[in-house]
Order: structure tokens, then C-alpha cells, then sequence
């Protein structure tokens, strides 16, 4: 909802679309820091220190191979952390569907990524999906079109107050 109200308010002043990524999950994953009220305070000492030359001297001294080696690690986290959310909702790899469903999205999103999308014309506007925009189209359409999802949404909670979710 934030993010949808920011990109609506940076389109209305003429500025671009603000861009949500990932690596905040690899940096709580790490810190096992969860509280809203320390990303905040972060947050505010990142924008005051950014007005200070000295700091971002101090920055840009880090090593390349150093922030690579950072980086490397928190996009693995983030792989790291869907592969537990797989896991944790015992997806079942051994129904044909959900195993199409995960491959058409994993070796879509790479391989789209890889060639640099695909861009089209629509009324005028030149428009470019990513892999990753076509990883979740293509998932959200498989998931909707191929046989045998038993998923019911809306099921009341069980008796000790958890939902009853299901193995989907």
C-alpha cells in the first residue's frame, strides 16, 4: 500500500516510479533483526549521513571485491529465504503441477533475465517485461490454468486459533 501511494505521489510531481528491492530481506535474515522501530532509526542515520562528504568518502574506499562478496551473500539470503518459505508451507514437489508450476517460473525468469526481456509496442509505448515480470505472470497464469488446485481460500480457523491452510 506505501509503496503504491509513493510511486502514485512520485508520478503526480514528475518524479519516477519508486522501486521496492529485495536485499532489506537478506540484511534481516542476517541481523535477525525484525523491529520496524531499528529499520527506522536506520534509516535516519542513513539519510543524515549522507550529507556528509567524509562518510561517503569512507564508503567508496571499500574494496569492490568487498561489496561484491556482501552482495553475494545477501542475494543468496534472499534465495535462501524462498526456498524456507517453500519448505515451511510443504509445497509438494511430487504432484506434476507444482513442480511445472516452480520450473516455468525458475527457467523463465533466468532466461528471460539473461537475453534482456521481452519489449513490445502497446498504443504507442514501447513497453519491456523483465524476467522476473515474466517469471510471475507466467506463474500466476500456470497456477490459475493447470488442473488440480485444491487450494480453497476463506477457510475458518481451527479450534487452537491457527488457519487451516492446507498442503497446496
Amino acid at each position: 500500500m506505501g509503496d503504491g501511494l509513493a510511486t502514485s505521489l512520485a508520478g503526480m510531481f514528475g518524479g519516477p516510479a519508486n522501486t521496492t528491492y529485495g536485499e532489506n530481506t537478506g540484511v534481516l535474515v542476517l541481523s535477525r533483526v525484525y523491529d520496524p522501530k531499528v529499520v527506522r532509526l536506520a534509516a535516519i542515520y542513513a539519510v543524515v549521513l549522507s550529507f556528509s562528504p567524509k562518510f561517503a568518502a569512507v564508503i567508496n574506499s571499500i574494496p569492490a571485491a568487498v561489496i561484491g562478496g556482501v552482495s553475494f551473500i545477501l542475494y543468496g539470503m534472499i534465495s535462501a529465504v524462498g526456498v524456507r518459505n517453500v519448505v515451511e508451507n510443504q509445497v509438494d514437489f511430487t504432484r506434476s503441477r507444482n513442480l511445472i508450476i516452480a520450473a516455468v517460473i525458475l527457467v523463465s525468469g533466468l532466461g528471460f533475465n539473461s537475453c534482456g526481456g521481452l519489449t513490445f509496442t502497446v498504443a504507442g509505448a514501447h513497453v519491456t517485461l523483465t524476467g522476473l515480470a515474466i517469471a510471475a505472470i507466467a506463474g500466476v497464469a500456470l497456477n490459475a490454468i493447470l488442473p488440480g488446485n485444491d487450494f480453497q481460500f476463506g477457510k475458518t480457523a481451527s479450534a487452537d486459533g491457527s488457519a487451516d491452510l492446507g498442503k497446496y
